[in-house]
């Protein structure tokens, strides 16, 4: 029997004292009844004797400590779950906000999960499908890998989302068996619209499930969507063996929301005012990420995050470096030339990217064509730097060439807009035109077989 408790002692929003609790545990769910009849939502996050300090996932106003009743629920925070939750558009809660029916549950699991034994994870080595050549050609996306996307403000990273969204897929037998989770956290209601709409007129909606938390929505639901968002993608991923890609973004806001509650608990703070676990609770949410040993499901994770003050160096992207393998760095520079998506290629790095290229999973020429391309292209900047010092005439015949295909570069295999959805031949197949620029003399990284079978014959 749950009972019931008038001995609310003090709210210091988002926080209440409960007095003379028993058998309350950690994280568990609980829920203030008003006066008036309405309820609202809260979890534990303390316990110290017979007293429970909660945190209000709702404005504490109109709670009055005398009349209002709260009532401890015996479980944490759950997702409804079910093979209905694809098409699907929730609140940063676990709510439908789409409109349709309520989800029929086949099972509630705890938003938390539970850790993936080191043991059972499987070594991420397949091939994912973005359509965008800077991520396809040149930092390749693996089945059970994190690869962060670092923006900063006012970049367009929101429809780079949405078009690695629409357009990622598996290759293969599994191709139907691919799914997306997005988790927009902290965004404006035009930029949830935008999302909504956009799947909708693609018809990604169908494979995908969102979860929209706005930025006027309390800072503690901030901190519930990725968690909502992963607990739908294991069990789309596990439950259902699909290859299940959860994009989240923004994660600034996820720690911003994180910096702000432990300010009310009035904890210690760590580096620039972030609390000092913030490596640890970052590490809870993409740790989630991976295969299992004799599982055909997979989660894939692209964690988007806005550099504040466009720093690397700063406690959220650094710790989200430490933890994921590998990072897509955006460029202001680009952007402002009218590169979209402005990847920024020679500090973008995947750390299993070659894991998952090569003879059966894209072209046996992609090792040898993307070194040689991220060579050039850096070879190309070079040349332009001193260019731009001491002049054209300066430069060697051969410079020269490499500043034209840093160039073309720039423009035909980085930019390529945010429609137009490039399989991994067509990708390649570029690679090989702008690679057509230069001597072949040059092509020092790139096999002499691959040269002869692949490069463009000059007309």
């Amino acid at each position: 029997m749950i009972k019931e408790y008038k001995t609310i002692r003090e709210i210091a929003s988002p926080l209440m004292v409960v007095n003379n609790v028993s058998g309350v545990t950690y994280d568990e769910l609980a829920e203030i009844m008003l006066p008036d009849g309405s309820v609202r939502r809260c979890k534990v996050l303390e316990v110290e004797g017979d007293k429970a300090v909660v945190q209000l996932f709702e404005s504490a106003a109109g709670i009055n400590l005398s009349q209002s009743k709260v009532r401890f629920l015996g479980h944490p925070l759950q997702l409804a779950v079910s093979p209905d939750i694809l098409g699907r558009v929730f609140s940063g809660m676990g709510v439908p906000i789409d409109g349709g029916p309520e989800i029929l549950a086949q099972e509630y699991n705890d938003i938390n999960g539970l850790p993936m034994n080191p043991a059972a994870r499987d070594y991420p080595n397949e091939f994912i499908q973005t359509g965008i050549s800077t991520i396809d050609g040149l930092n390749t996306l693996v089945r059970g890998q994190k690869l962060p996307i670092f923006s900063c403000s006012g970049l367009p990273h929101s429809q780079l989302a949405a078009q690695i969204a629409r357009q990622a897929r598996v290759l293969g037998d599994d191709s139907a068996k691919f799914a997306v989770v997005f988790a927009a956290i902290g965004i404006t209601f035009e930029e949830s619209e935008y999302f909504v709409q956009e799947f909708r007129r693609t018809g990604a909606i169908d494979r995908t499930v969102l979860f929209i938390n706005l930025a006027d929505n309390p800072a503690i639901e901030r901190i519930a969507t990725p968690r909502m968002a992963l607990t739908a993608a294991e069990y789309l991923a596990f439950e259902m063996d699909m290859h299940v890609l959860v994009i989240l973004t923004d994660i600034t806001n996820y720690a911003e929301a994180l910096r702000e509650i432990s300010a009310a608990k009035k904890e210690v703070p760590g580096r620039r005012g972030y609390p000092g676990y913030m490596y640890t609770d970052l590490a809870t949410l993409y740790e989630r990420a991976g295969r299992r040993v004799d599982q055909p499901g997979s989660i894939t994770m692209i964690p988007i995050l806005t550099m504040p003050e466009d720093d690397k160096t700063h406690p959220i992207p650094d710790l989200t470096g430490y933890i994921t393998e590998g990072q897509i760095i955006l460029s202001r520079d680009l952007f402002r030339k009218g590169v979209n998506p402005p990847v920024d290629v020679l500090p973008s790095l995947s750390r299993l990217k070659d894991k998952g290229i090569g003879v059966g999973k894209t072209r046996e020429d992609h090792a040898n064509t993307m070194n040689q391309l991220f060579a050039a292209y850096s070879t190309g900047k070079e040349a332009k730097e001193l260019a731009t010092i001491l002049g054209e005439s300066a430069l060697s015949p051969t410079d020269l060439l490499f500043a034209k295909f840093a160039d073309e570069f720039e423009k035909r295999y980085v930019s390529q807009g945010y429609d137009e959805n490039r399989s991994i031949e067509e990708t390649l197949d570029l690679g090989w035109q702008l690679l057509s620029i230069l001597p072949r003399s040059e092509l020092k990284r790139i096999k002499t077989e691959f040269i002869d079978k692949y490069m463009p014959k000059s007309e």
